[in-house]
């Protein structure tokens, strides 16, 4: 089992910027792809941002050119580096990791989730 516990989150203007957080505990996370997803009110899950194990990075969209995601496997945690944050990317982020494909119904583990807010 893996435990994945979100810090980071909060309240921040338009423009500004967020470092999220994911610890793990339980396993070494070498061999997974962590990464992140988001919902906010009313929406489904969507993908945000993977690690691979190998250490290729993958961004949504929305958010390319904006986040970046990097790991410390010897922390057994990941980031979310959030820059030029807009009203749209408010929402509650969940931390996951898999060792299968990076979809959410794939995902083996998620954390509980830390709510950032994007005020205009």
């Amino acid at each position: 089992q893996v435990q994945l516990v979100e810090s980071g989150g909060g309240l921040v203007q338009a423009g500004g910027s967020l470092r999220l957080s994911c610890a793990a505990s339980g396993r070494t996370i070498n061999s997974y792809s962590m990464g992140w997803f988001r919902q906010a009110p009313g929406k489904e899950r969507e993908f945000v941002a993977v690690s691979w194990s190998g250490g290729s990075t993958y961004f949504a969209n929305s958010v390319k050119g904006r986040f970046t995601i990097s790991r410390d496997n010897a922390k057994n945690t990941v980031y979310l580096q959030m820059d030029s944050l807009k009203p749209e990317d408010t929402a509650v982020y969940y931390c996951a990791a898999t060792q299968r494909a990076f979809i959410a119904p794939t995902i083996d583990y998620w954390g509980k989730g830390t709510l950032v807010t994007v005020s205009s």
